[in-house]
């Protein structure tokens, strides 16, 4: 394929941020809109997860706070697991961000291809674990008797899911890496209507259901809390199998599908890429496209990605011991805690969203030498975040209770969350501050600093806070203590943002 029709391939918002890279002096008034375009596909696949999850917490609350408890009660277990895929993934898509921004094609693909093969191993080790722990670890957590056996189970059908979701989380942070923000949102929003769909049908036995005055058969498994567990396995597979389509066949930068005497022959041209090289065009210097496993780039993936993994397990760590803090007060408190940080995702999904976007926007910059792009970038993003997230706690706090209504039918869950929930909300602007700077850093291949915050915030403030608050205070007490761990991160996120010694940092493209 030529380099004109390569081009023409991509999405506004490629072209967009290689013009940019490309300028000498864009406007910040440019960088912002480009800022905001990057941001707003994943924030609104964000919001339409958040919709899909509220969904799904209802259905699996309508069959009482038993089945709600028994999920919540191994909640951080499956975060510390898709965590870890997730920081896995970064390892090579930070990479391919840099590559991409220096027109290194070529290279940017054959990370693609290290990456599938090494997450693809990784995912099942993981899974192994999961699968062996699922049995005593609802035990470990200090559960109910009446809940454990459900929360196992679920567990266990999730364990299914973690090599999938190494997959997913590589390609859509490959594709995001390459500046396309549209196809990973679409796909998103398809992964949780597909999610609701097959809840619909595997949690609730068959029943009549009544819809415009027209009553009907519905057909249903009657699995419960393993319906629900099933159905995010089956629509994540689903949707994987089209990212990986979408990364390794189709995408105009990533796309795997073409021969080695094309890579080659396109590799010869020479033309500046500026941020937004045509396929093929390496100014550095070209190499051959292969699936072999390189020391290079398993060296630099293991030094980005090692900081975040270790940040996940310790900071999920700090989650699982904040469960187990919170198990002991019984099936309502544990109930109300997880609708609470389900209502809570409303105000922080976005700033993922956004985080996400930072990171392609600093990763880019990065690559291409653009030290100044990438520290206005890293400041934008991060104000945007804040503001965003400060705007939806500020929603969320007088929508609470109607959000909870929707949430469980249980007048003793709703009332505890509602007023945890409210306390946690003054933190918002600076856990967006959190989100979205680590995610700048991110893009600079700055993680081991971020995760020492993260790891000493989580541990010193958040857990010892809520061991000391929750005998005295219940419930309240452990999310007091999460409020104010999340105020102090968000202010030491801020300041390493703003010190720049991240700007110092040599790009990974040219090491």
């Amino acid at each position: 394929m030529t380099s004109s029709a390569r081009d023409a391939k991509r999405s506004r918002a490629q072209q967009a941020l290689a013009d940019t890279l490309a300028a000498e002096r864009p406007a910040r008034s440019r960088l912002a809109r480009l800022a905001v375009w990057l941001s707003v596909p994943t924030v609104l696949a964000e919001l339409s997860s958040i919709a899909m999850e509220y969904i799904d917490a209802a259905m699996v609350g309508s069959l009482g706070a038993g089945a709600t408890a028994s999920i919540g009660l191994v909640a951080a277990t499956t975060w510390l697991v898709g965590g870890l895929a997730a920081g896995a993934s970064m390892g090579f898509t930070v990479q391919i961000a840099q590559c991409v921004g220096a027109g290194m094609l070529a290279r940017a693909r054959n990370t693609l291809r290290q990456g599938i093969v090494a997450l693809a191993a990784f995912g099942l080790l993981l899974m192994a674990a999961v699968i062996a722990v699922s049995g005593p670890l609802p035990r470990w957590l200090g559960g109910d008797e009446a809940i454990v056996a459900d929360a196992s189970i679920y567990l266990r059908i999730f364990a299914l899911c973690v090599p999938i979701f190494a997959m997913e989380r590589l390609c859509v942070g490959a594709l995001q890496a390459s500046g396309d923000m549209r196809v990973p949102s679409v796909l998103a929003v398809a992964s949780c209507v597909l999610d609701v769909a097959f809840n619909f049908l595997l949690i609730f036995p068959t029943r009549a259901v009544t819809l415009l005055s027209v009553t009907f058969t519905m057909p249903g498994a009657g699995m419960g809390v393993a319906g629900a567990a099933l159905g995010t396995v089956l629509a994540f597979a689903i949707v994987t199998v089209l990212l990986m389509m979408a990364t390794c066949a189709w995408s105009p930068v990533l796309a795997l599908t073409r021969s080695a005497a094309a890579a080659a022959g396109a590799g010869a041209r020479d033309a500046a890429h500026a941020g937004g090289a045509a396929d093929g065009d390496e100014p550095r210097g070209d190499e051959s496209e292969s699936w072999q496993l390189t020391r290079g780039c398993l060296r630099a993936a293991v030094g980005i990605a090692t900081p975040i993994c270790v940040e996940r397990v310790v900071n999920n760590g700090a989650q699982i011991a904040c469960t187990a803090i919170v198990a002991p007060l019984g099936t309502v408190s544990v109930a109300a805690n997880s609708l609470a940080v389900t209502a809570e995702s409303l105000c922080y999904n976005p700033g993922f969203g956004i985080g996400a976007a930072a990171t392609t926007l600093v990763g880019q910059s990065m690559g291409a030498g653009r030290r100044d792009l990438a520290r206005e970038f890293a400041r934008l993003t991060t104000w945007l975040g804040m503001a965003t997230m400060g705007a939806a706690g500020a929603v969320m706090f007088f929508i609470a209770p109607w959000v909870f209504s929707l949430l469980t039918p249980d007048p003793a869950v709703r009332e505890l969350g509602v007023a945890v929930l409210r306390v946690e909300l003054i933190a918002e602007p600076l856990f967006g501050a959190s989100i979205v700077a680590a995610g700048a850093l991110r893009g600079a291949g700055d993680t081991l600093v971020p995760a020492v915050i993260n790891l000493g915030s989580m541990w010193v403030v958040r857990v010892t806070a809520a061991a000391l608050l929750a005998p005295r205070l219940g419930l309240m007490g452990v999310w007091v203590a999460m409020c104010g761990e999340l105020c102090v991160r968000g202010a030491l996120f801020l300041v390493r943002l703003y010190r720049e010694r991240w700007l110092r940092r040599e790009a990974v493209v040219a090491r």
